[in-house]
């Protein structure tokens, strides 16, 4: 597998048009799937090179990205890829009323980190936009992002928790508001026949950020990395957004849930080791591994999609060489290893 993928990337140019090139089965999924495509909260770090990613795979679909674009460049580089930006904030449920009700709707919009310090706007974010956006858009398929943070808390040695458990996060607003926004998806989904799925990803990543950036770039300066929680799952961003868009063309009503990462249990531990072996750093330990975190199976994301793409391996390879040459980061760390849910 790994005879076809890059041996690196030159420039953030470069990550972004390999993460953004479009499988043959996304092709064909989309093809498949009639009707033009709206993301929902495209502005966030994976929303961009999802709708660019869309637009390569159907270039004859209008796909429309909706945000406030507060960040500088989000909208002029969507434009330039081909996708429609449109300017609203979803909180204002007008505004949503008056978007285009397209067939196929990603919705990608929530507030994680932050959420300690404005409880009331996380829970807004994360359960009464979904109420709304369901409504609005009750006609149209919903695949919709949610998190593995919504399970309980299981061994790290059970393979993950898997889509029949019952979704019992252990603590914090972050993870029950998205319990609520699962179930707000769920209620509307039921009562008006919308197709769907609920997205429970775990730990997307590229070289600037993600679980395998805040471990390597921990070892590469020195930081005491914390063992606390373990024992993580990880999935290349691009194979996560093309699993999404896949999603739209195996909606199900009532919408259900599937968990996409990689099929590994990475032991923090393991992971310091190998970025010390490859950055020639001795890893500076700290704490000691919980029996439990937050793991997801991802068998049936293997049995319905298939195996992503990028194997662990090569992502480790990837980000020791980005780190190594101190390429661009977005300074957003994951908090993985944070336990008690408070973000």
């Amino acid at each position: 597998m790994s005879a076809n993928l890059p041996a690196r990337f030159d420039s953030i140019e470069a990550v972004e048009d390999f993460m953004t090139a479009p499988s043959a089965e996304l092709v064909a999924d989309l093809a498949a799937t009639p009707g033009d495509i709206l993301v929902l909260g495209v502005g966030g770090k994976m929303g961009p090179t999802l709708a660019r990613m869309a637009k390569r795979a159907a270039p004859t679909k209008r796909v429309m990205g909706v945000a406030r674009f507060s960040e500088p460049g989000v909208k002029e580089a969507l434009e330039k890829a081909g996708v429609e930006p449109i300017s609203a904030d979803l909180l204002d449920r007008t505004a949503l009323e008056e978007l285009p009700k397209a067939a196929n709707v990603v919705f990608m919009a929530g507030r994680k980190f932050g959420a300690t310090g404005d409880v009331p706007l996380t829970w807004a974010m994360n359960v009464q936009v979904p109420a709304m956006v369901a409504e609005v858009f009750k006609e149209s398929r919903i695949v919709a992002f949610s998190t593995g943070c919504v399970y309980p808390f299981v061994p790290v040695d059970s393979g993950g928790a898997t889509e029949e458990v019952q979704p019992v996060p252990p603590s914090g607003d972050y993870a029950n508001s998205c319990v609520g926004r699962e179930r707000m998806f769920e209620y509307f989904s039921a009562r008006h026949g919308t197709p769907g799925r609920l997205f429970r990803l775990n730990y997307a990543i590229d070289m600037r950020y993600g679980v395998l950036h805040d471990v390597g770039r921990k070892v590469r300066d020195g930081e005491p990395i914390d063992l606390s929680m373990g024992h993580v799952n990880v999935i290349w961003q691009g194979d996560a957004n093309s699993v999404a868009l896949r999603c739209l063309a195996r909606a199900t009503t009532p919408t259900s849930p599937i968990n996409v990462t990689g099929l590994e249990m990475i032991e923090i531990r393991w992971l310091a080791a190998e970025f010390g072996r490859l950055l020639g750093r001795t890893p500076i330990l700290t704490g000691k591994e919980a029996p439990t975190g937050w793991l997801n199976d991802a068998r049936r994301m293997e049995k319905e999609f298939g195996a992503p793409s990028v194997p662990l391996s090569k992502m480790i390879e990837w980000t020791t060489d980005w780190l190594e040459r101190d390429m661009a980061t977005l300074n957003k760390p994951t908090h993985y290893e944070v336990r008690d849910g408070k973000y």
